[in-house]
């Protein structure tokens, strides 16, 4: 065969998706990230784009941001303006599972495609530097005192820490409905807001707080994990007498009506770039914990966080 005509053959195959994604050029891959900058999800979604490129594995990533509803904003958008196409994907997580348990959206995550969990997360709780209160005894005394006069900051309303909240009142002897919870529509807003002291106590992930923490301008004062993280000096609820234990997780999908072909070139794609030594790097940072798993256990480990979830937030009165 002429090498013209052998050239051409192989360009027709990589246009048509029939070579594998290191055989062909790299795609530009649109990143929907369903929040406002300066959140989790962002940070996720920036880092995952930083590696695709830091690993040549993507050729140019573009990000579009669009918060509120615990991502379902930015999901409805996905899922109507993403249809077939193969270099599309979208960051959730266990939040947008709360939102849309909590608010019955129109749109559901059933419409996109589940490509793969990258990360796993706790979430701490954080004072400002300047409050009143020191410990989080300090603001459960408060909060069975007058439940309305703590306002709890965080994301939307059915994320993990608006949930975590309310398991907490309950736990407390509080009447969940009671909490004051103020939802911000992306970590920047929610981090603002706790420094100005504009709420009490705020939640999220450790790493979105993690740079303030270090410089003493919030001061942490519970997690929600089984045991201490490592690393990290600060205390459980359980270990102050709260029997509150839940976890936040990240992950992607891709969009609606995509073939199996190309859903396993996308999940090649995100399995080869959570393996660079760029998302390494920002796991480290964020102190995010490894949590990878696609295929269809990810969609199997999705439906049953729709039931585990639906079931907490059920007991702790929330819906």
């Amino acid at each position: 065969m002429r090498r013209d005509t052998f050239l051409k053959s192989l360009a027709a195959l990589a246009a048509a998706g029939a070579l594998p994604l290191t055989a062909r050029a790299a795609a530009n891959i649109k990143l929907m990230i369903p929040a406002n900058p300066g959140g989790g999800w962002d940070s996720t979604g920036r880092a995952l784009g930083k590696a695709m490129i830091d690993g040549k594995l993507a050729d140019a990533v573009s990000y579009d941001n669009k918060g509120g509803a615990a991502g379902v904003l930015g999901l409805a958008q996905f899922v109507n303006a993403s249809k077939g196409d193969p270099n599309a994907l979208m960051v959730m997580g266990a939040v947008m599972v709360g939102g849309i348990i909590g608010g019955k959206p129109p749109v559901n995550l059933s419409q996109a495609t589940p490509i793969a969990r990258l990360t796993s997360e706790y979430n701490v709780f954080v004072l400002p530097a300047n409050s009143p209160f020191k410990t989080f005894g300090d603001v459960i005394a408060q909060l069975k005192k007058d439940p309305g006069s703590v306002k709890w900051g965080g994301g939307s309303r059915g994320s993990t820490e608006h949930i975590a909240a309310a398991m907490i009142a309950r736990e407390v002897g509080v009447d969940p409905a009671k909490i004051n919870y103020v939802a911000f529509r992306g970590g920047g807003e929610a981090t603002a807001a706790i420094l100005g002291g504009n709420v009490t106590i705020g939640g999220s992930g450790y790493s979105e707080f993690a740079e303030y923490i270090t410089t003493g301008r919030m001061r942490a004062i519970g997690v929600t994990s089984s045991a201490r993280l490592k690393g990290i000096d600060v205390p459980t609820l359980k270990e102050q007498g709260v029997n509150v234990d839940i976890g936040n997780w990240r992950g992607v999908y891709g969009a609606p009506g995509i073939t199996d072909a190309q859903r396993k070139q996308l999940t090649d794609l995100v399995l080869a770039t959570v393996k660079t030594k760029s998302w390494q790097e920002a796991q480290t940072k964020n102190a995010w914990t490894p949590a990878v798993l696609a295929g269809p256990a990810f969609a199997t480990f999705v439906d049953d966080e729709f039931a585990r979830l639906r079931a907490v937030m059920v007991k702790s009165g929330m819906i």
